[in-house]
């Protein structure tokens, strides 16, 4: 039985600056961190069997998800054997309308795996269009997006601490994306060159999640949670990551986080919360 991590991702900042057919364009900076699905891959004699197991295995539909999806590509392409099929057991750690591309995440760890050295950018292109379009971002640990199609590994790798809060409800991408009625201009700066941890913190600060008032405007909390960790002792900056909901704090130092958590949990008792790194 292989095991295989799912690792999901952080906007650090997004800017929407337009729209092609049903895509928006964005540009983003992004990390993976160490919260992950476990997934577990094995042979089957029959069908396939997709599993999900986990806090969170309720919010999946167990018959239409990413990870079928991308199964039933694979096989119409012809990139794997049509004829062997698989058991696959998900252990859902990353929560679900999250902003945390956990779904996408899936999607492209079982293919890496299946396919070992053999996914290619093509294959990557054939899965994107129903398995989503955020999948190339998966590629690289840190990350600058250029455009749906173009990402750059950053030169530099940054060493940070996470603390992300998901207050109780989740966001659907397609419906928060629906109400983007404008849009920001691209950027023409290269985050992916910056050598500086200070400099590329002091950039990323200056952005923002051009998704994240669309999301306060019907749910205040939202902004009550950014503010809240923006305030913690060591925290660089806060904000929310992709259409929502989980929102995230910034800390350089373990230490800091940890008690920064302390005080979050005292504040938001229900809220899932939880300490994360870079990759």
């Amino acid at each position: 039985m292989a095991k295989v991590k799912s690792y999901c991702k952080i906007n650090l900042f997004l800017r929407v600056v337009g729209k092609e057919k049903n895509y928006h364009k964005i540009q983003s900076v992004n990390f993976l961190i160490n919260l992950y699905d476990e997934i577990f891959i094995t042979r089957s004699k029959k069908n396939d069997k997709i599993k999900f197991i986990g806090p969170f295995k309720n919010i999946i539909n167990q018959n239409n998800n990413t990870v079928t999806k991308t199964l039933k590509i694979l096989r119409e392409e012809k990139i794997i054997d049509p004829n062997v099929r698989y058991n696959i057991i998900v252990n859902k750690k990353i929560p679900p309308f999250a902003g945390l591309g956990g779904g996408t995440s899936n999607a492209f760890f079982v293919a890496k795996y299946l396919l070992k050295k053999r996914l290619n950018s093509e294959t990557l292109k054939i899965l994107k269009k129903s398995v989503g379009t955020d999948l190339l971002i998966f590629k690289e640990n840190q990350n600058f997006q250029i455009n749906l199609n173009k990402i750059k590994k950053l030169r530099k790798k940054y060493n940070l601490n996470f603390i992300l809060v998901k207050p109780s409800f989740g966001c659907s991408t397609k419906k928060v994306y629906s109400k983007v009625n404008k849009f920001m201009n691209k950027t023409f700066r290269d985050f992916s060159k910056i050598n500086s941890k200070k400099q590329f913190i002091s950039s990323i600060k200056g952005e923002k999640n051009d998704l994240q008032n669309i999301v306060t405007m019907q749910h205040t909390s939202i902004k009550t949670i950014i503010n809240f960790l923006k305030n913690q002792k060591g925290c660089h900056f806060s904000r929310m990551t992709g259409s929502g909901s989980v929102c995230f704090g910034v800390f350089d130092s373990i230490n800091a986080s940890k008690k920064a958590l302390r005080n979050v949990k005292k504040e938001f008792p229900n809220y899932w919360c939880q300490i994360t790194k870079t990759i």
